[in-house]
């Protein structure tokens, strides 16, 4: 299974492809699409988008991860990040790529084993699981943190519903 994880904002948006095989992940690119803060927001929307579709041409993803929406303390900021998930879930339907959101709770407890999880855990646990032995931006590594997160819930999810027995014992 090969995801593409993105973690979405108006000045920085981080990417990463993981792919995962035989138990192991490996991460196949990554990187962040950085915007000056001078260009209206039209601009920055355009070159998420155009980097996005030409990452998701190159590496061909079976789907793309995010994290779901958070309440923002600034309506502002969080009307700015929505524009951005807008334009990411843009660029994974241009391809028809399905795309998979979690809370970020869920995407930190997946990679570290803690929903609290500070971001330099996350980023020392992408670095482990996947031997990224390059530094990057915050933002990368919890894009990579949102494509492992699908991969393991994916993993959960193909072994099925828990069947109980007589006495409340699995089966």
């Amino acid at each position: 299974m090969r995801v593409l994880g993105v973690d979405p904002g108006t000045l920085v948006t981080g990417y990463g492809v993981i792919e995962e095989a035989k138990g192991a992940f490996r991460a196949i690119a990554g990187g962040d699409i950085k915007m000056d803060s001078a260009l209206e927001l039209p601009e920055r929307l355009l070159k998420i988008f155009d980097t996005l579709v030409s990452v998701i041409d190159e590496h061909k993803p079976d789907c793309l991860s995010l994290e779901s929406a958070f309440f923002a303390k600034n309506a502002r900021s969080a009307l700015f990040i929505g524009h951005a998930r807008g334009v990411v879930m843009l660029s994974a339907a241009r391809f028809g790529i399905k795309v998979f959101e979690y809370p970020p709770s869920t995407v930190k407890q997946a990679v570290t084993g803690s929903g609290g999880a500070t971001k330099e855990q996350v980023e020392k646990m992408v670095r482990l699981l996947t031997g990224v032995d390059k530094k990057m931006r915050p933002d990368v590594y919890d894009a990579y943190a949102a494509a492992i997160c699908h991969i393991n819930h994916s993993a959960v999810a193909a072994l099925g519903p828990i069947r109980r027995g007589r006495g409340g014992r699995r089966r």
